[in-house]
């Protein structure tokens, strides 16, 4: 019998970081450089040989509107054929709140539940990293990428 888990999916920027939660808490996590068309199905493949999937989670912006596509059409297919429940939150849950770079100056910042653009002197790495405890109110059944953010450019 396979453990019944939770995978959280960041694919923000490099590295791709997937966790694996069974009631709440981190239990195993995969990170990989290569970009996620190459490495999300082989990845998952070997999840479900080892796990049964009760939920899927996933950062849905902003960061890689590619990478977020990419990560969001997959993870819907995958939700789809195997009736796998979706949720999505925004990728300021896996960074502390930090602003997040868009271009050039331009970064993504989170003021009183909103997203928005904001040129900054100096651009802060864009860190994500897996919580621990995966808190189930931070994720949303609208699952669908933050396509509506502010232009950049």
């Amino acid at each position: 019998m396979h453990k019944k888990v939770d995978i959280l999916l960041i694919a923000l920027s490099s590295p791709i970081q997937i966790g694996i939660y069974e009631d709440k808490q981190l239990i195993d996590s995969i990170s990989s450089s290569k970009k996620s068309s190459d490495v999300l199905a082989t990845t998952f493949n070997d999840i479900f040989n080892i796990y049964d999937v009760k939920r899927f989670f996933y950062a849905n912006g902003p960061g890689s509107f590619m990478a977020i596509k990419v990560a969001y059409i997959f993870l819907k297919s995958m939700s789809i054929l195997k009736k796998i429940p979706l949720f999505a939150t925004d990728a300021f849950y896996f960074n502390q709140n930090r602003p997040i770079k868009a271009i050039g100056k331009l970064c993504f910042v989170k003021i009183n539940s909103e997203i928005k653009t904001q040129k900054l002197e100096t651009v802060p790495e864009s860190n994500f990293v897996l919580p621990n405890v995966l808190d189930y109110n931070e994720f949303s059944t609208i699952s669908t990428p933050l396509y509506s953010i502010g232009a950049v450019g």
